[in-house]
């Protein structure tokens, strides 16, 4: 049985429509027009104990309601949801010990306290024995390197240090499924790479099923094997990473900066599709699979007129 196991999902709005100015205030209160709106729709999918999802899609696709209605915060409009065995609607008190949800946008710290106070709090909520929360809090803490931090108001922290506060909070008791929504939005480089790499060890040590979306590609690529794509609410693709890549990024581009003195286009020419040039540099497209052979040529003692190489 999969882990969790979605079926028809739809998740509508209602809202009234308004007409602009004072007059169009008065026509809506006394002659309300009820419109809905589809946030989800015929949302379905699996997803199997130790899987880690991407799941993708702009800003309003419907990644975040779908979340909430996995994890029980908004009732489904129509279909099915089973996350452990359980119906996330129902709000069972056992359900709601097996699972975490992490918004990068929001926060579930208390700001004007120390992270520890709402590590201890968690600890009343899911009614953890003293041993298992002091074992597993000093495990994250040692994972996080964050033990110099735990008494300092959380308002005073970093983000990348509230981030690293926010999923020990999420994941003091163990859950065995996890949803992260963006968990490093607004985070430098360097905590990113943090985040991801807690998240693939955690995954792992741990066989957590679970759903990561996420607007920077770095993370899906890090992590994920499998990607689902939502898209006005409905589901556009479901499959393999790189598949997808293949199918709809054949070439990768190598962004290239000259030395002093530049590179003809002639010179350039042979090793790919030139899509920009000028004096100073070049854009080449070449074959995804023939990529590492071009990049490694390009930078080739014998090709002195190349300065940098980036690729994408």
């Amino acid at each position: 049985m999969a882990t969790i196991e979605v079926k028809n999902l739809s998740k509508s709005y209602e809202y009234y429509k308004k007409e602009r100015g004072l007059l169009g205030s008065f026509k809506s209160f006394l002659f309300r027009e009820k419109l809905y709106a589809e946030a989800v729709k015929e949302v379905s999918f699996s997803i199997n104990e130790g899987e880690l999802v991407g799941f993708l899609g702009p800003n309003g696709a419907g990644k975040t309601t779908t979340l909430k209605m996995l994890s029980g915060i908004l009732y489904p409009t129509a279909g099915e949801v089973k996350v452990l065995g359980f119906t996330p609607s129902k709000r069972e008190k056992a359900y709601q010990k097996q699972f975490a949800l992490v918004m990068g946008q929001k926060n579930q710290l208390l700001r004007d306290l120390p992270a520890i106070e709402t590590f201890v709090l968690n600890k009343e909520i899911y009614e953890m024995p003293d041993d298992e929360f002091k074992r597993n809090l000093d495990e994250l803490v040692e994972l996080f390197e964050i033990k110099d931090i735990l008494d300092i108001q959380v308002r005073k922290l970093s983000l990348g240090q509230r981030m690293k506060c926010e999923l020990v909070a999420a994941l003091l008791h163990k859950p065995k499924v996890l949803f992260l929504d963006e968990p490093t939005i607004g985070l430098d480089v360097v905590a990113q790479k943090k985040i991801r790499d807690f998240i693939k060890k955690y995954n792992q040590e741990k066989k957590t099923a679970i759903i990561l979306t996420s607007h920077y590609m770095e993370d899906i690529r890090e992590l994920c094997r499998r990607v689902i794509i939502i898209n006005l609410g409905k589901i556009i693709y479901d499959g393999n990473l790189e598949d997808l890549i293949r199918k709809y990024a054949p070439h990768k581009v190598l962004t290239v900066t000259f030395n002093e003195g530049g590179a003809s286009r002639e010179q350039i020419e042979k090793y790919g599709e030139i899509a920009e040039y000028n004096p100073y540099g070049c854009v080449i497209k070449t074959p995804r699979s023939e990529a590492k052979n071009t990049a490694v040529a390009l930078l080739s003692p014998c090709c002195r007129q190349i300065c940098r190489l980036t690729t994408f």
